[in-house]
Order: structure tokens, then sequence, then C-alpha cells
């Protein structure tokens, strides 16, 4: 890209202040509306993910990954330590009693969780089970791919349908794209990479009628840091008796993302249609599921590291704002923006300052997504970025 100035860029690019809601547009003209009819469905997302450059021993802020800098908590380290030596010992009891735990916590019966380490695996295999004979998973475009990456490439297919205007799923478009031969809808809430939020009431209605023609994937895996996540999770569709999966992980809020953990909620049904494929539990260590329970009776944690959070990102928005650039308003433990240069290159000018992030192509335009870190973490970005755009 031409070198310009990054104000006069900004106030000119459609991806600029003022404009970002022009993004959607961009990206309906390239993709096509769910909501039309002639619509045509790629197999290729417009969000390309460009590979992060790694330097360990360089890097002096590791915002690149959506990692809990704060974790994992004390009681979560303690209980790790003093599992060790059961490490000998198969995991089932541990993972019989935090499924209990899960299921209090979600208002639902011990049936109705399945473990699995991370949610990305149980993202993985709901798709290998659900599209191993082919058919279509439904989801918006941009967001996280793995689900769909796995079920294309067990056979299946994929109907994008891209974010609205205000980057939240656009829910009467994926109504339309369903049809006899889907298998799944997948939507992230809140949105990775866009970071935003698509309102609980409406999503809750959307699974509801949706739920009686093909299963829904509702993927929470950022929803514990919302001020409110009890008010915004589809969890109590499945006591409903509703065919709607939730994913939730201990690897965001919790600070475990190295220990490998998360679960799902979901109908016995489903829970069943799935284990009859695959195991849960027997991927999983004693020393995560000691550290999972432990996590969960340390609510503390949970609500200092919400508060952390919202605190570096608070700080983040107004330092990048001032500096003439606009993040889509984040719900998240990231946030993401665009950029004037390309994205490789960007991420080298920070990585040799110290500064991992992670760089997209999004529509054919460069953006900047930017895990939260602690403070200084995040004044060693804002230092970096204004150097990296001078």
């Amino acid at each position: 890209m031409k070198n310009i100035n990054r104000r006069d860029w900004l106030k000119t690019s459609v991806l600029g202040l003022g404009s970002m809601s022009l993004l959607s547009g961009n990206l309906l003209a390239k993709s096509g509306s769910a909501a039309n009819a002639t619509a045509t469905w790629s197999r290729e997302s417009m969000l390309w993910e460009l590979n992060p450059i790694y330097n360990e021993v360089k890097m002096k802020a590791r915002l690149l990954a959506n990692e809990n800098p704060f974790g994992p908590s004390t009681k979560v380290q303690k209980a790790i330590a003093e599992s060790i030596n059961t490490g000998n010992r198969y995991g089932h009891a541990d993972a019989a009693y935090l499924i209990s735990i899960i299921a209090e916590k979600e208002g639902v019966k011990p049936e109705n969780i399945m473990l699995g380490p991370g949610s990305t695996d149980l993202l993985e295999k709901t798709a290998i089970v659900l599209c191993k004979d082919g058919g279509n998973v439904v989801s918006a475009d941009p967001s996280y791919m793995s689900l769909v990456n796995t079920a294309q490439a067990v056979g299946g297919s994929w109907k994008a349908v891209p974010l609205k205007a205000d980057y939240s799923h656009d829910l009467p478009g994926m109504t339309s794209a369903i049809d006899s031969d889907t298998k799944l809808v997948y939507v992230c809430n809140p949105n990775n990479p866009m970071g935003a939020i698509t309102e609980a009431g409406s999503l809750k209605e959307f699974c509801k009628t949706a739920s009686k023609k093909t299963p829904i994937f509702v993927d929470e895996a950022y929803l514990e840091f919302m001020d409110k996540p009890e008010d915004n999770t589809m969890a109590d569709l499945v006591s409903e008796g509703y065919d709607v999966m939730i994913a939730r992980t201990f690897s965001k809020v919790h600070g475990m993302a190295g220990l490998r953990i998360g679960y799902l909620v979901a109908t016995e049904e489903r829970i069943n249609s799935i284990t009859k494929m695959v195991r849960g539990t027997m991927g999983l260590c004693v020393t995560s599921l000691k550290g999972a329970i432990a996590s969960l009776q340390d609510e503390q944690f949970i609500v200092n590291c919400r508060k952390w959070n919202k605190e570096s990102r608070e700080f983040t928005s107004d330092k990048i704002q001032a500096m003439g650039f606009k993040e889509i308003p984040s719900h998240t433990s990231f946030m993401i923006f665009p950029i004037q240069e390309d994205g490789r290159a960007f991420s080298k000018k920070m990585m040799d300052q110290g500064v991992g992030i992670r760089a997209y192509s999004i529509a054919d335009s460069p953006w900047c997504r930017v895990s939260m870190g602690t403070m200084d973490e995040m004044k060693l970005f804002v230092d970096a970025l204004k150097v990296a755009t001078t």
C-alpha cells in the first residue's frame, strides 16, 4: 500500500472513522447475502489469518492468542501441584465430579454435559459427527473457523452469511440459508475475531425456531468476559428441550489455555449421538480436571479477571482512538481494528519492538487484533503501535 498519512487514510478509507459500518456492505457485495435467493455460497472465508511472527525470546508483551495473562489462579496452581502424584491413575471420578459441578452451574442434568480438551476440540468433534456424510454448515463470515474447516475436511460444505453492519450475526439471513441439507448452524457469540455480540433476546428466539429444523451450536468461549454473562447465555434452552449446543472453555477467563479443558452443554440425545463416535474425558488429564474444579470454586478470581480485562480494554480503546484508529466495540478479551498496511509487515514492526499481535486480512483489507494483557503490557502495545504507524 502506498505510504500516506495515517489520519488522512483513516478519513478516506471505507474502514476508517465514521465508515466502519460500510465494511459489511463491502462484504455483502463480495459474498452475497443469505437473504438473497440468488446468493452464491463460497467454501472460502473473507477472513484470512496471517501467521503471527513468533519470537518468544524477544516478546515483552504476548498479545496474539487471547490468553488470560492473570491465570491460572493460585488455587488452580495448588490443585494441579497436589494432583501430580495421582498422574498414574485415570481421572474418571474427577471428570464425573466436574460434570456434576458444571451441570449445577448451568441448570441442567449431568447427562447434558460433555467434557473435552478445550472447546475447539468439542467444535471439531461435533463437526465430524454431524458432517461425516456430507451436508452443509451455516455460519457467519467472518467468524471462528475451526468447526467450519473440520466440516469441510470430512465432506461437508459451508454456507457463509456475512455479518450485519454492526458486526452482529444476520439471524434472518442465517434462517434463509437453512435448507433440508443443513446439518448444523454455528454461532460464535461474542464473535471471534470481531469481538461483537449478537443480542441475547433475538438470538434466543432464533435458536428456538431454527433448532426445530437443525441443531444450533452456540460457541460461548468469551461470554464470561461480559458484565452479566448469565443474561446472554443460551444454556437454559437445553433444559427447555431445544436442540441447542453450547460450548464453554477454561482457556479464556479461567486462564487455563495450556491446560486444555472445556465442556459442551446439549440435550442428552445430542450428547449421546456424539459420544457414540468420540469420547471426551479420555482426552483429559487429572491435572486439568483438578484445575478446572478448583477454578469453578474460585469465583473471586473470575470477577477480578473480568474487571482487569475491562480496564485494559478501556485503556487501549482510549489510546488507539486518540491515535486515529477505531476498533469494533468488543465484549471479549481482545479488540480488532483496521490498519493501513500489509498485515505481515505490520506484525513484524510490532514484533521488532517485542509486542506480539495477530494480523488478519478481511475482505482484502488489513486488520490488527490485539489480546488484552496486563496494564503494563497494553502500555507497551500502545507505544509500539505509535512507532509502527508513524
